[in-house]
């Protein structure tokens, strides 16, 4: 364990202790050990999140950013590295783009501990650069990749890049806090919706229109055309909901119909083309249609609160276990047996793939039954979300293991 001094703006001198050799072993044993651990390290982050306020009176934000910036955000740029390549239908990433996802995962660990141990403001500022430093070359990268594709890239890289520019958006927003505070609030609703349903929300329902049709084996005709038309809704309806938070309310609700146009016309394809697999017991389709249905109920609650018709807090947490919940689980439950073993596609793939998506017809339930029970106001229903998650975590390290000594 070594100790980096980081020395900030004005008074703030901060001693950060931060394992860089165990970190520097992972990420040196390739793309897809990489990808294990900001799954793991994700799967850490939402329990966390979910546990802080049973234990400390920590402020909400401490929360949020445990799940977000240390989980969240990492772990979808780390598979972005992944992703890019086959949409592009390039080569692999090199060590430094796949270095990325962990320089913004230690940015997460900053802006954690800037809100649960109330540090100065330019730890939240050097967070945030750091994060803009890994999000700019992230985007260059896949800039570069598309324009290099062996024919027309894949539609979906530029869903990926229309979530890091709203991301990098955000970040900005947070530099902007110090420099306006009579803005402050509203930078901070930017910020928020920009995250949410900008980064978050274009890169996984960019990955879903993809990800399902392959964990059903059964590849989707309309899924390029799909993509390519309805991005400028997606991102158009982002930012008039961002920008509609911080400022103009008239726009969110402008936003908020433009977003539903994408999802609901993949909630029909996918309806009539996959419905049997979407409501079988186990498998991550259930899971996966699980976030799709969290993406329109998170949609259809942020209306709702911005209204004044909904509090807060219940939509945030409709939006962490309807939504995250089983996109996490669901993705990283079809995918984690590839990064686990890269290559040929065995028994032991599909044996680790049962394993992970065990129940995950029932799970999917749970999560999105949570989500609506804690935005009614059940409080106790949380218990369901957490014993809905646990159970990957859980399957994951067995797998794990288990790999790992064959």
């Amino acid at each position: 364990m070594t100790c980096v001094k980081i020395i900030g703006i004005g008074e703030f001198s901060a001693t950060i202790l931060v394992r860089r050799a165990m970190i520097a072993a992972i990420f040196d044993k390739g793309l897809p050990m990489n990808l294990v651990f900001l799954v793991l390290s994700a799967m850490l982050a939402m329990v966390g999140a979910w546990l802080l306020p049973l234990v400390g009176d920590l402020q909400r934000a401490a929360h949020v950013h445990l799940a977000f910036a240390l989980g969240v955000m990492p772990l979808i740029m780390g598979a972005m590295t992944h992703f890019v390549p086959v949409l592009t239908r390039t080569g692999a990433a090199a060590r430094q783009v796949q270095l990325l996802a962990g320089l913004a995962w230690q940015a997460g660990v900053l802006a954690t501990a800037f809100f649960a141990f109330s540090l100065p403001p330019s730890v939240r500022l050097f967070a945030a650069l750091l994060a803009v430093l890994a999000v700019a070359r992230l985007a260059g990268w896949q800039w570069m990749r598309a324009r290099a594709a062996l024919g027309s890239p894949h539609p979906g890289v530029y869903w990926y890049l229309a979530a890091l520019f709203c991301l990098l958006l955000a970040l900005l927003a947070v530099a902007g806090m110090d420099a306006w505070p009579a803005q402050y609030l509203a930078l901070k609703r930017l910020h928020l919706h920009l995250n949410l349903f900008g980064f978050v929300g274009l890169s996984a329902v960019g990955t879903l229109q993809v990800l399902l049709p392959t964990a059903a084996g059964q590849p989707d005709p309309q899924v390029a055309a799909r993509l390519r038309g309805d991005l400028p809704a997606a991102l158009g309806g982002t930012l008039l909901i961002a920008l509609g938070a911080a400022w103009l309310p008239l726009l969110s609700a402008l936003g908020l119909l433009l977003w539903l146009v994408p999802v609901g016309r993949l909630g029909v394809a996918w309806l009539a083309r996959y419905r049997s697999g979407i409501f079988q017991r186990h498998g991550a389709m259930p899971l996966l249609a699980a976030a799709l249905a969290g993406v329109v109920l998170s949609l259809l609650a942020g209306g709702a609160h911005g209204a004044g018709w909904l509090d807060s807090t219940g939509v945030a947490h409709l939006f962490v276990f309807s939504f995250l919940f089983p996109l996490v689980s669901g993705a990283a439950g079809q995918l984690l047996p590839l990064w686990f073993r890269p290559g040929r596609q065995t028994e032991w793939h599909d044996w680790a793939r049962c394993r992970l998506t065990f129940a995950a017809g029932f799970r999917a339930l749970l999560f999105l039954a949570a989500g609506l029970l804690v935005l009614a106001g059940f409080r106790w229903a949380a218990w369901l979300a957490l014993a809905a998650l646990l159970p990957f975590p859980l399957a994951a390290l067995g797998v794990l293991w288990r790999a790992r000594r064959a």
